[in-house]
């Protein structure tokens, strides 16, 4: 048995350790007005503006989940392309993305299209959802291609021509900045208080970049209503946490996550990562407010009301990245309204939403100083004292592998050429460090779900190593030069990439020319962002070099871009020599935390390596993305498991498995959940993006329901 802070994990055979019990669930946290408007539709990423992906519906059920059977399914024919679109459903109409961005109006009882809306941009990549809006008399959907944010009319899918400019705002307008040198994308949809559209944005994470402002749109006119700076312009709170011209030349700290209102207190709650570049700050020396912070704001003005900052000086990449869930603590006989937020280190806060008070101590504990030439870490960083931490947050030699002898031998001779191993160690120059729970986390931007009758918060989490190191720049402006500072953060310093996340770029010369490399470093393309700040000649130099290594000097009168004397040298999972997970089980989990105790109910393994459960070695847990659903009919739903293409039910009081299906494709997508005529389904979408190479590749939105009778 291994312990999680206290926390036991086991897993005996094929039996998973369930903690705690239906006992000791408190059934008696009152459901708001919130909660009880989700009603039968689910109109918001989410579920609802409390984000707690929570449905009163309880047709299906503990009783008759097992009889579930697809009901309809839609393929737009478009191909894999990891939108991992959450629908929403409003009116009896389902409304959804396709793999190329297009936006499809659907009948929710049949999946029979009712229109598309195509904006003439073909996208790939996450794209998460849509926004819906209505005055009661207008309806309509707010939908994002690449930087554009269309508003159309939900019953036609006509685009509204009188919105923003020719029916679009662009994003890289309104930063303070040259537009035509900005990228940024809209991932995850916006939020909706009273007529105000809220947006945040995916930016790239390497100098230069757009700084992370949130942004208030009209939803008539497309204006812009207010604007608040995430890196603070003279003046402004938390200014001096940045060097004085970092408001200028910094970017980054931004919200790709998604938000929440509390509409009752006209309050937005916005999740925000980290400052760039990433792991390595010498620019930006400070705690560097607003980067990884919970920020409430005033909903009519943007105004700060308060703040949390969870890591201070962020090198390691551990953005916020999840909306968080709107939730009630009970203290005494008193229940309090609160905020939770999931973390990519694997824990849990928790505040009170009007002040930000937190309901389980912060402890700000000293960590390891950075050994770089120029870093400056923060000298200590805040962790809850409670709940406990969901996944494991040290790793040892006695974790390694003991899938066979040979991977174990394998796994700790890799291990012992490391660094780190614990929290908030800084990146080593030259040696790799690892970073425990991985860069993806920990929790994913899938988001907890949260059941206001058992006050039980769900989260799914990876427990997975990753390895980086940082190296020293070569100031010499040449096409490897620019690749390294602009691509290698992600592709790596050998184009190996981490596929499927991250695809590798090596051979690329039969598949690729260097008119297709030049036009997808330009323009972008899934989680790639455009390089606008690139000139074409650096771009033709980057493409050359990436289809044939060729790195030639770059003759420009542009001064070179690389300021900074480290760069960090790409992603790296920490992997046996077979390509499995290097450390013991579980590797990926299901949790279940009482909000009011910060204990857990209960804790499984999530999610199977297929090729090892053949051979016995079952109930591991695998890499897991997008999050649960909780119902009123006692389930818990979710997808997200990258390998076995399962989706589940399990039954939330318990963690009891109770009806699994194989879908065509894995799923990475939160499922939706949702009445029409009486008949209650579950929708997943299944595209499989981050299943291995040689998985099934398409996407499908699968309904499920109860046979008809």
């Amino acid at each position: 048995m291994t312990m999680v802070k206290g926390l036991p994990f086991a897993i005996i055979g094929t039996v998973a350790l369930v903690l705690g019990s239906r006992a000791n669930v408190s059934r008696q946290a009152p459901v708001s007005s919130a909660h009880a408007s989700i009603s039968t539709e689910w109109p918001s990423y989410g579920g609802g503006p409390d984000g707690i992906r929570y449905s009163p519906l309880s047709e299906i059920n503990r009783t008759n989940v097992d009889k579930l059977e697809v009901a309809w399914t839609f393929d737009s024919g478009e191909g894999p392309g990891g939108t991992q679109c959450q629908p929403i459903v409003v009116n009896e109409t389902f409304y959804c993305l396709t793999p190329q961005h297009k936006v499809v109006a659907l009948d929710a009882a049949t999946g029979k299209r009712k229109w598309e809306f195509d904006s003439g941009i073909v996208g790939r990549g996450a794209n998460r959802g849509l926004t819906y809006w209505t005055d009661g008399t207008e309806r309509r959907i707010f939908s994002a291609a690449t930087h554009f944010v269309y508003a159309l009319n939900a019953t036609t899918g006509e685009q509204i021509k009188n919105f923003g400019i020719n029916g679009r705002i662009d994003l890289r307008e309104d930063v303070g900045r040259d537009p035509a040198k900005q990228s940024i994308i809209l991932t995850t949809p916006g939020v909706i208080y009273k007529d105000m559209l809220i947006v945040g944005g995916r930016v790239s994470e390497s100098l230069p970049c757009t700084p992370g402002d949130i942004r208030a749109y009209d939803v008539r006119t497309g204006k812009l209503r207010w604007s608040f700076h995430t890196i603070p312009h003279p003046g402004e709170f938390g200014y001096k946490t940045w060097p004085k011209l970092a408001w200028k030349v910094s970017g980054s700290a931004n919200n790709w996550a998604g938000m929440t209102v509390d509409h009752a207190r006209e309050i937005v709650f916005v999740p925000t990562g980290s400052a760039a570049s990433d792991f390595y700050g010498s620019d930006r020396v400070g705690d560097d407010l607003f980067a990884n912070t919970m920020l409430a704001l005033d909903a009519n003005t943007g105004k700060r009301i308060w703040h949390f900052q969870g890591v201070k000086h962020d090198i390691w990449d551990r953005d916020f990245p999840a909306p968080p869930a709107l939730v009630r603590v009970k203290r005494g006989n008193k229940w309090i309204d609160a905020v939770a937020q999931t973390t990519k280190s694997g824990h849990v806060y928790v505040f009170e939403r009007k002040n930000g008070k937190p309901l389980f101590p912060v402890k700000y504990s000293k960590v390891p100083a950075s050994d770089t030439p120029g870093e400056m870490a923060a000298k200590t960083q805040p962790l809850p004292t409670k709940p406990a931490p969901f996944a494991r947050q040290i790793l040892t030699e006695d974790m390694m592998t003991n899938r066979t002898p040979e991977a174990h031998k394998f796994a700790v001779e890799k291990f012992r050429t490391f660094a780190g191993g614990k929290p908030f160690t800084p990146f080593r120059v030259n040696q790799e460090t690892i970073i425990f729970p991985g860069f993806d986390g920990g929790a994913e931007w899938g988001g907890p779900a949260y059941d206001p009758e058992t006050n039980l918060l769900y989260v799914n989490a990876n427990e997975m190593a990753w390895t980086s190191n940082l190296a020293k720049n070569d100031h010499v402006k040449t096409a490897r030069q620019i690749y390294l500072q602009n691509c290698g953060n992600c592709h790596g310093d050998t184009l190996a990439g981490s596929p499927p996340q991250l695809p590798k770029l090596v051979n690329m010369g039969p598949k690729w020319d260097l008119n297709a490399i030049f036009k997808i470093t330009r323009q972008g393309a899934g989680r790639m962002p455009s390089f606008p700040n690139l000139s074409d000649e650096e771009v033709r130099a980057v493409s050359q070099y990436v289809l044939n290594g060729e790195s030639k000097p770059i003759q420009s009168d542009e001064p070179d871009a690389v300021t900074q004397d480290y760069r960090f040298t790409g992603y790296r999972k920490f992997l046996d020599q077979e390509g499995f997970p290097a450390i013991t089980p579980p590797w990926g989990s299901l949790n279940a935390i009482n909000m009011s105790t910060g204990e857990y109910a209960w804790k499984i393994p999530l999610g199977e390596y297929p090729e090892l459960a053949a051979k016995g070695m079952k109930d591991t847990g695998s890499e897991n993305y997008g999050g649960p659903v909780v119902t009123a009919g006692g389930l818990v739903f979710i997808g997200a498991t990258n390998y076995d293409r399962k989706f589940r039910a399990f039954d939330k009081s318990t963690g009891k498995l109770l009806w699994e299906t194989t879908l065509p494709y894995s799923s990475n997508a939160t499922p939706a959940v949702y009445s029409v005529g009486g008949r209650q389904y579950v929708v997943v979408n299944a595209e499989g993006s981050k299943d291995r190479p040689n998985a099934p590749k398409g996407a499908k939105y699968i309904a499920f329901a109860l046979p008809r009778h």
